[in-house]
């Protein structure tokens, strides 16, 4: 069973990366995420960012063999998770109008 999650997670992170180099090269954006996106490139490396963690995820958490390795593996994939969600997080727009420039 732990064979499927691992392909699973793989053709995951394949998708993610595929989507990331289109945001890289061509600037383009899923359309669920366009409105919120403001720098392209910079969520693209993101999406990259977060296909590798997911890579890394998903190949030691599958292998079988020292536990140790298994652990520091699938830290370093989390590690890798968080700084890909940090990205993320830096290239949307803010929700809120801002202030300022109004006047009340």
């Amino acid at each position: 069973m732990r064979l499927y999650l691992g392909l699973a997670v793989g053709l995951t992170a394949l998708l993610v990366a595929a989507s990331g180099t289109a945001a890289i090269t061509r600037g383009w954006v899923p359309p669920w995420n366009r409105k919120t996106v403001h720098r392209t490139r910079l969520y693209g490396w993101a999406q990259v960012v977060m296909a590798a963690a997911l890579c890394c995820q998903a190949a030691f958490g599958v292998m079988p063999g020292d536990p140790d390795v298994r652990q520091w593996g699938t830290l370093g994939g989390t590690a890798l998770m968080l700084t890909a969600v940090l990205l993320i997080a830096a290239s949307q727009r803010t929700a809120g109008r801002g202030r300022g420039g109004g006047t009340a």
